[in-house]
């Protein structure tokens, strides 16, 4: 392959972040499913606030049907999802049929989840679809700037959740240790301050999570 143009890299670039976003709140979503239907309406507006989403739902038995299905919810899984699915349609020639059908795989499984009462088990193929949607990019993908744009998505989009989410600094260093090659390697232009300032942010001995969200979402675009 020649030379890759600025428009297919910030399509590469959402396509690795979209997957990685779908992928992340599909765990948090089934994780915490069987907690919400026993727990008061408590529960998903916290789930809202660590993700910085508007809590535009009336209850718990609201937010469970439509965050992950509703396509006119812009935060939504599926909205997610379908912006993965549009980044990888028109890349099929650059990422290849194998990889563009497993993002068809999970919207079919969507779509499947959103008639069922029970959902998990639908929800859960689509974790599936997208760590072989990874493993096909891994193995069949053979320019190395191309795999690494999508997996430079992927871990800025990992470390931005994760810091959301405030999770453990254990976690998010062993995150961001695995980002910053990536980033370096995909040849995209990249804010190299910012880039500096999320190393030195997790060596701190306090976690300035704010910090952290603010400086990843700037290294790049």
């Amino acid at each position: 392959m020649g030379i890759i143009s600025v428009k297919q890299i910030d399509n590469l670039y959402w396509l690795g972040r979209y997957t990685e976003r779908v992928y992340t709140t599909l765990s948090m979503f089934s994780k915490s499913f069987d907690l919400m239907i026993d727990a008061t309406d408590e529960v998903y507006p916290k789930y809202c606030e660590a993700l910085d989403i508007p809590n535009i739902y009336q209850s718990k038995e609201d937010f469970l049907r439509r965050y992950p299905f509703d396509e006119s919810i812009p935060d939504s899984i599926i909205s997610n999802l379908n912006r993965a699915y549009d980044n990888a349609i028109v890349l099929r020639e650059t990422i290849g049929s194998d990889a563009l059908s497993y993002i068809q795989l999970s919207i079919y499984a969507m779509n499947k989840a959103a008639m069922s009462n029970s959902p998990l088990i639908e929800l859960q193929e689509i974790s599936d679809f997208l760590l072989s949607f990874w493993g096909i990019v891994d193995d069949q993908l053979d320019v190395d700037q191309i795999r690494n744009i999508i997996k430079a998505g992927k871990r800025i989009e990992r470390v931005d959740l994760y810091a959301r989410l405030e999770l453990d600094k254990s976690r998010l260093e062993r995150e961001i240790h695995r980002m910053i090659p990536r980033v370096l390697r995909s040849g995209m232009k990249y804010n190299q301050s910012a880039l500096n300032k999320v190393r030195e942010l997790i060596n701190g001995n306090v976690i300035d999570y704010d910090q952290i969200i603010s400086n990843v979402e700037a290294i790049v675009g």
